[in-house]
């Protein structure tokens, strides 16, 4: 079988780490894989270094015939039997390959958990019910395209998931290089720095956090975006510099989860089944999480790895955190089922085999 991966920012997001989950798990074993993208970055790097066949796919826009053309070109010479895209604008140029004669199934899987202006409802009827199998790799997500016209039947949940962790080992060393006290309690969220992510929100629950205890904790913002600065100043406006610490792009977020005790999603929308999230439990790291998109799918009273709080209410977050400041049994409770969740219901694995299938059906 012949697999051709299609976006078109190849950036080093969630959905590029999902492509190259895929990609890493099937290409010279289940299927040979191929890669079209438009933008580079850290993903096309990577397939480069997997030695997988690639081409860069200028794609202006949902309806541009001149990449649904050369797609189509591509996927007759090479016999790609699947175009598996990410996006809305990806997956249109895909249904439009087929008109040109491409001879590959569509799939196209969503990682998207907001509504579109309604004026693409039309489309999506059109467009989707040419998909040959739709995934959504969360509930929330689902609920969705079948409200923006995806045939239901064609839809499938599959999970995010991560390779099964082994035993979490608790390492302090790296909060000296950052300038962290080894005692304190360590929140950590992995995070895009963009309105999305909820960020000024998560400030403000720390300051209401430090007004409630004493005890000795840090927020860490590991990651990057184009509101970074924004960010900085704001933790600076709140003068919560001493407690919240904007640490920028990392490349050992692994020692950082390691060093750390909780870990908080604050996003605000458009958040699906966070790859982030799915890290810290691999940590053993209890959950705070807003009851946004997928995060109910992670976090909730079967799991038990922590709580989801209504976006926006600093004294939930911060009364989340303070149950597990102050409450042991709670913590190892938390910090438990959060390990062994992520091991079983989010085992990369089992929902790659699960990926495969839909590609066969």
């Amino acid at each position: 079988m012949n697999i051709l991966y299609l976006i078109n920012h190849a950036g080093r997001a969630g959905t590029e780490k999902y492509v190259y989950n895929l990609t890493k798990a099937f290409n010279g074993k289940k299927a040979n894989c191929h890669f079209a993208y438009n933008e580079p970055g850290l993903l096309s790097e990577q397939m480069e270094e997997l030695g997988v066949p690639m081409f860069r796919l200028e794609m202006k826009n949902p309806f541009d015939l001149k990449a649904a053309k050369k797609l189509a070109k591509y996927c007759k010479e090479n016999k790609i039997d699947i175009v598996h895209s990410q996006y809305p604008r990806e997956n249109y140029i895909a249904i439009l390959s087929k008109l040109f004669g491409s001879g590959a199934k569509a799939i196209y899987t969503c990682h998207l958990t907001y509504f579109p202006p309604k004026i693409w409802n039309l489309m999506n009827k059109i467009v989707m019910r040419k998909n040959d199998r739709i995934i959504a790799v969360c509930n929330y997500g689902k609920e969705i395209l079948c409200q923006i016209g995806a045939p239901r039947e064609k839809i499938d949940v599959i999970f995010n998931g991560i390779p099964k962790p082994s035993a979490p080992v608790r390492d302090r060393s790296v909060l000296k290089e950052i300038g962290v006290s080894e005692d304190a309690f360590v929140i950590v969220t992995l995070s895009r720095h963009n309105k999305e992510k909820g960020l000024p929100y998560l400030v403000r629950s720390m300051k209401r956090l430090r007004e409630k205890t004493d005890k000795n904790f840090v927020c860490l913002i590991a990651g990057d975006g184009p509101l970074f600065d924004e960010t900085c100043s704001y933790i600076k406006e709140q003068g919560a510099e001493d407690y919240v610490k904007a640490l920028g792009f990392r490349k050992d977020t692994e020692k950082i989860l390691s060093a750390s005790d909780a870990f908080v999603n604050s996003a605000e929308c458009n958040e699906a089944l966070s790859f982030a999230i799915l890290e810290a439990m691999g940590h053993a790291l209890p959950i705070v999480a807003t009851d946004i998109g997928g995060n109910p799918d992670i976090v909730n009273p079967e799991h038990f790895c922590g709580e989801l709080v209504p976006y926006g209410d600093e004294n939930a977050m911060s009364d989340a955190f303070l149950r597990l400041m102050n409450d042991s049994e709670y913590y190892k409770k938390c910090s438990g089922g959060a390990f062994n969740t992520v091991s079983s219901v989010f085992n990369l694995d089992e929902l790659m085999e699960k990926t495969f299938e839909e590609y066969i059906f």
